[in-house]
């Protein structure tokens, strides 16, 4: 198993290479998602903000 994961001297390259891809990966995939989240944060914020300024123009007639 030891030979396995030195591979023939390259280990230290070769997991270090698959680490900082699959961590690439990750980060590939949660981007969008946390853009999304800023995203829908953002939209009900305003869509709060602009009941509250049609309730009070509702309010003023």
């Amino acid at each position: 198993m030891s030979d396995f994961l030195a591979m023939g001297g390259h280990g230290v390259y070769v997991w270090t290479a698959y680490g900082l891809s699959l961590l690439a990966l990750i980060a590939v995939g949660a981007w969008p998602l946390l853009g999304m989240r800023t995203l829908v944060r953002g939209l009900k914020r305003r869509s709060q903000v602009g009941a509250a300024v049609a309730s009070g123009e509702a309010e003023s007639k």
